[in-house]
Order: structure tokens, then C-alpha cells, then sequence
């Protein structure tokens, strides 16, 4: 399949791996790809998240991101329907941090990185992957030859959970990527 990905795709997929590097994680995950793309200059992904207006909002981006993993990996929605049911995930959070400290159920925590710096490589997560197989799959569908940067964009947009959820809430959705690539985009 990676013979099919183009340059800026390419770059977009060992830029993740370096995302996963940088912040320690075992393996790259959806949002690793999204910070990836989110660096790419000069490609078709990068004039969307620029049209969209994400590319100027990396810092609220990475917040939110960062809100959720701290929330253990659950969406908004998730925590609604979690409320719904009476369990205020908020004071869950609140309380696991007091007893184990901040980013708990992140796993940020500073006792796991100097393992994960000697683990070498990171794999690719279940999500990360499926995000690489639809991006083929949309490529396909599209009837285009090559996957680009701008599919691994429509991927993260067109799968439920955190990353197309805080995308979304940027203005960045699988309808408005769809409809800025249908404007023309300049050729990298």
C-alpha cells in the first residue's frame, strides 16, 4: 500500500512517527497523524487545514487533544452519554489525579517515558492503521491513482472518535475537507 502513498503522504506518516517519538508514546495514534499533518507545507492537506482554518488554530487543536486524553481517550459525546447515566467523568478524572497524579489516565506521565525512549520504533495503533487503510479506500473511491496527504485528512475526518470530533469542532469535517478539494487545490 505505501507504494501508492504519494511524497507528502510519505511525510505525513514518518512525521507522525516522530510525534510519537517526541512525546514518548509506544505507538502512533490518530493524533500523531492529525500533528503530522498539521506540519505539512506546500501539500493539498495543508492548503484545506489552511482554507478551514485549523492550520492558525494548531494550539486550541493540540488543548483539546490533550483535554481528551486526559479524559482517557473519551470524546465529548462519549462523556455526554456517560453524564446521561449519572457518572460525571469530569470528577472521575478529578479524583484519579489527586490520588495518582496529573495525566493519569493519559499515561503521560514521566515514569513511562525513559522506557518507551529505549523501546526504539513505534508501531502503529489499530486506529492509526484503519485510518491508513481508509485513506486508501477513499483514494479508491475517488478514482485516483496515488494516496495523498489530503486522503489521510478525509480518513481522520470520516472516523468516529476523538480526533474527527475535535477536527469538527475546528471546522474541519469530511463534507467541508470534500468541498474546499472540490474548489481547486493548488498543486504541490
Amino acid at each position: 500500500m505505501f507504494e501508492r502513498f504519494t511524497r507528502g503522504a510519505r511525510a505525513v506518516v514518518t512525521g507522525a512517527v516522530e510525534q510519537a517519538r517526541r512525546h514518548c508514546a509506544p505507538v502512533v495514534t490518530e493524533e500523531h497523524l492529525l500533528l503530522a499533518l498539521l506540519d505539512a507545507r506546500g501539500t493539498k492537506a495543508s492548503f484545506v487545514l489552511r482554507a478551514l482554518g485549523a492550520a492558525d488554530r494548531r494550539a486550541s487543536l493540540e488543548a483539546a487533544l490533550a483535554d481528551a486524553r486526559r479524559r482517557g481517550g473519551l470524546s465529548k459525546a462519549d462523556t455526554e452519554a456517560l453524564a446521561g447515566l449519572g457518572i460525571d467523568v469530569p470528577e472521575i478524572v478529578a479524583r484519579v489525579e489527586e490520588v495518582h497524579g496529573p495525566g493519569a489516565l493519559a499515561d503521560d506521565r514521566e515514569d513511562r517515558a525513559e522506557n518507551d525512549r529505549r523501546a526504539g520504533r513505534p508501531s502503529f495503533s489499530r486506529e492509526a492503521k484503519s485510518v491508513l487503510e481508509r485513506s486508501l479506500r477513499i483514494c479508491l473511491g475517488r478514482r485516483e491513482k496515488t494516496i495523498g496527504d489530503e486522503h489521510l485528512l478525509l480518513a481522520l475526518t470520516a472516523r468516529p472518535g476523538v480526533v474527527a470530533e475535535v477536527l469538527a469542532d475546528h471546522g474541519v469535517t469530511y463534507d467541508g475537507v470534500e468541498r474546499t478539494l472540490g474548489q481547486g487545490v493548488p498543486a504541490p
